[in-house]
């Protein structure tokens, strides 16, 4: 007999619909005026942490299922809700990622809490690697990190640009070069505490969609932080740095630590913009008459819901899968997380354009969601790398070879 299953057991089904419920209820109604407000949506997240959807416990719940599959199902339905709110509330968790990829065990526990602070006390975190002459390519971080021996600190120099919650977050984990050298394996990732003198916010983007998520460029200027802000510690560094230097294969890179972590959950967050379209679509094709009969029943219509309906599942499919794998210890052999990323990315993009098309001119306007939700969906085929990313790299574990 066997023991698979498709089902979620009972805690996955009570934890599927206590998020739901805080998004039908508390994301919602207040999505469209964050939305056009553009900016940081602090009482929400405050709430948020409150009712316990945002914070440390939260987190650690999530990731501390043997699945893998309950932080994804809860990022499903936190992007259904509204995926600029839900981005407000997940930007930490990239900080927290870095952290858990790259942190000392004493690390993890001095600084994970410090980026979500308490529900009286809310703070954020962020994570900054994108720079304006490095995004795909991270090896070409111009970002210094410089020993200063005398005091044991790290002197930090560069800009960081399209950071979630950059310059206004309580923690920044930043990716600077050791030795530029080396590229990405001449990387190492540093906490930046709050208050340190040196670290500043440079220019606030304006977004095309996800809009209630700040983002904006990070400046270290002669930043110092202390030697044990130094995620993993100097020994290990150095050990890195010393097989590199002999030609040696590093055993990780900071910022691909991190993604490699975050892509799944990114898919997530696609798959549930894309969910939230196909449902609103579905229910107004239903409604909607046109010619003396509902549209639905117009196979050009018919035939894109089934459409939509597919690439969602394949996508919750692809996610679940990247994440059972990782939380298992399963490698990805290729490319899972990247394949789970990039169709649920591509699907979101997609399900949202036909929405619009479904609704017609209803759809191209600011009073009904889908014009937001696929100004939203854009952005997951870029950041945490692109669907050109992607590709690259599941054609590189298919085939074994280097494809430039």
């Amino acid at each position: 007999m066997s023991d698979f299953s498709m089902d979620l057991n009972e805690d996955q089904v009570t934890l599927r619909d206590w998020v739901h419920g805080f998004a039908e209820q508390q994301m919602r109604p207040i999505a469209a005026e964050w939305d056009e407000r553009e900016e940081t949506p602090w009482a929400f997240i405050q709430e948020a942490a409150k009712l316990g959807v945002y914070g440390l416990d939260f987190m650690m719940n999530a990731v501390a299922d043997p699945t893998g599959l309950s932080m994804m199902i809860s990022l499903e339905e936190l992007a259904w809700g509204d995926a600029g709110l839900c981005m407000a509330l997940m930007g930490t968790s990239l900080g927290v990622a870095a952290i858990l990829s790259n942190g000392t065990r004493e690390q993890q526990i001095e600084w994970i809490p410090q980026c979500y602070g308490t529900p009286d006390d809310v703070k954020i975190a962020a994570f900054g690697v994108s720079e304006p002459d490095a995004g795909s390519d991270v090896s070409s971080l111009r970002t210094r990190a410089i020993y200063d021996e005398s005091t044991d600190e790290w002197i930090l120099n560069g800009t960081k640009t399209w950071i979630t919650n950059g310059g206004i977050a309580n923690v920044h984990v930043i990716v600077a070069s050791v030795d530029p050298k080396r590229g990405a394996r001449g990387q190492a990732s540093f906490i930046v505490p709050e208050g340190t003198p040196g670290i500043s916010m440079g220019q606030k983007f304006k977004k095309m969609g996800i809009r209630a998520s700040h983002t904006a460029e990070v400046i270290l200027e002669n930043c110092r932080v202390p030697g044990a802000c130094l995620l993993g510690g100097k020994e290990r560094l150095d050990e890195k740095l010393a097989r590199v230097r002999e030609g040696k294969k590093a055993t990780n890179q900071a910022a691909m630590a991190t993604f490699e972590a975050t892509r799944p959950a990114v898919g997530a967050q696609a798959l549930g913009i894309a969910r939230a379209a196909y449902e609103y679509s579905l229910e107004y094709a239903k409604e909607r008459k046109q010619f003396g009969r509902a549209i639905i029943e117009n196979q050009g219509i018919a035939f894109k819901l089934a459409n939509m309906k597919m690439r969602v599942d394949a996508s919750r499919l692809l996610i679940w899968r990247a994440a059972w794998m990782a939380a298992t210890h399963k490698p990805f052999t290729s490319g899972e997380g990247s394949m789970s990323k990039l169709f649920a990315s591509e699907t979101a993009v997609k399900v949202t354009e036909e929405a619009i098309q479904i609704l017609g001119g209803y759809g191209y306007v600011r009073e009904y969601p889908v014009e937001r939700w696929h100004r939203d969906s854009k952005i997951y085929t870029i950041f945490e790398g692109t669907s050109e990313i992607q590709r690259l790299i599941v054609a590189r574990a298919i085939s074994g070879m280097y494809i430039k």
